[in-house]
């Protein structure tokens, strides 16, 4: 019989509200960490997750920083459900910026959208806060999932961004966004030769929507899929793919690509037969769009520089301005955007653009054309830009888009140029918001 004085103490089990602080022994905790960095920087600071992703995920293995940034993305396209199911269940609201409901935010994204079991979701974000607020944390969320909450079906935009686009497209098309806000948008891809179309949707299991375009689930390893490898396509939604097809065939003409990384653009006019300089002014941007020109066996001029200074010295036969600009249009893969994009932040862009079409006005041929886009749904991005630039560019006019070159269901505005909404396509899945006008030189 074992002499008790040389027995080993078993250490007491603890409940997930005893956790230990610093999350060290709470196995898949970094991830949950790495998310709350994530929405930190975006809700608090206002900054991309795109831009943020590398340095909060840094040191993760790959699984976990993709779970980082899924339940980041899941809780700002669930942001204000989840907010108003944290303070159905607390006598008082909590601040916006407490990490009690950061860490509620967290564990209940999981619970209720990802899956995972309540009893991981909340051993996981407990150790994001401590003391008080950790009773608290565990408190609510056992009552919401014991009350077995649960989020709309679709996700409630917040309450400037439904104002501001009622105000700017009706209430029609802040019920689409809604409903496109709920998941995550399908995988568009662009063919390089738009006559093996058919060939490549049926090869990959996919449908097609216009000619040199392929559609298909989201999901899995994008490089696994045949023709990746041989650059037989690349990744682009369909809304981005449109402004460079309002330019057509190349033949041999030369076109500045202003806004050129990470290459979509550059590689389907260079597919098209146009003769292409690409200019970007992030060099890790253009190192990639050299990437994706090698894999596809394209080719094209690739330049650093602003594109609010361009060379003085050379002119193109076109130009196509893919603007900075709020992003707001791509709220579907992004909605971080939603939370973070602030109406001086649309006025800022906005001026930015401006000059940039002035500057892009200024180095294109004689009868050569401009095309102007931005991802945007904001109307100061879109039409107010192009009337503003109109009226101080007498020598510019509208080359109005025809039908015959957008998709079925996508409808050119009555001035010529093309405003996409999120219900446009909603029924194939849907498609970015975007603006395009192509405009011409006397």
């Amino acid at each position: 019989m074992t002499d008790p004085k040389t027995r080993r103490s078993r250490p007491a089990r603890r409940s997930p509200a005893q956790a230990d602080d610093d999350g060290r022994n709470v196995p898949g905790f970094p991830a949950r960490l790495a998310a709350m960095k994530l929405l930190d920087a975006v809700i608090r600071r206002g900054e991309s997750m795109d831009a943020v992703a590398a340095n909060a995920t840094r040191g993760l293995a790959p699984p976990d920083r993709a779970l980082a940034i899924a339940i980041s993305a899941e809780v700002c396209r669930h942001l204000v459900d989840l907010d108003a199911l944290i303070d159905s269940a607390t006598a008082q609201p909590l601040p916006a910026d407490v990490k009690a409901r950061m860490a509620l935010r967290i564990a209940l994204v999981q619970a209720l959208v990802l899956g995972t079991p309540p009893h991981a979701a909340i051993a996981t974000a407990l150790p994001l806060v401590s003391g008080g607020p950790r009773k608290l944390v565990h408190g609510v969320f056992g009552t919401l999932i014991r009350a077995e909450a649960k989020l709309p079906a679709m996700p409630t935009l917040p309450e400037d961004v439904a104002l501001r686009w009622t105000a700017a497209w009706g209430p029609a098309m802040v019920e689409g966004a809604s409903a496109a806000l709920a998941a995550a948008p399908p995988l568009d891809l662009t063919i390089k030769e738009p006559a093996r179309t058919a060939e490549w949707a049926e090869r990959l299991g996919g449908v097609s929507m216009i000619p040199g375009h392929v559609r298909l689930p989201r999901g899995g390893d994008v490089t696994r899929l045949g023709g990746f490898a041989e650059g037989a396509w690349w990744v682009q939604d369909l809304s981005a793919a449109l402004p460079a097809r309002l330019l057509g065939s190349g033949k041999g003409r030369t076109v500045l690509d202003i806004g050129a990384a990470p290459g979509g653009k550059t590689m389907q006019l260079a597919a098209a037969g146009w003769t292409v300089t690409g200019l970007d002014a992030s060099e890790r941007r253009l190192d990639r769009l050299s990437q994706n020109l090698a894999r596809t066996g394209l080719e094209a001029e690739c330049l650093r520089g602003d594109g609010r200074k361009l060379p003085d010295d050379r002119e193109w036969d076109a130009v196509l301005l893919d603007a900075p600009c709020s992003a707001t249009g791509i709220f579907r893969r992004h909605p971080d955007v939603l939370h973070r994009i602030m109406p001086r932040d649309i006025a800022n862009r906005a001026e930015l653009q401006a000059l940039m079409l002035d500057a892009a006005a200024g180095v294109v041929k004689a009868g050569g054309s401009l095309v102007f886009a931005t991802c945007s749904l904001e109307p100061e991005e879109g039409e107010g830009q192009i009337d503003a630039f109109l009226a101080r560019q007498p020598y510019w006019s509208i080359d109005p888009i025809r039908t015959d070159e957008v998709p079925a269901g996508v409808h050119v505005a009555e001035q010529g140029w093309l405003r996409i909404t999120p219900p446009d396509l909603a029924e194939a899945g849907g498609v970015d918001g975007f603006f395009m006008a192509r405009l011409r030189l006397g």
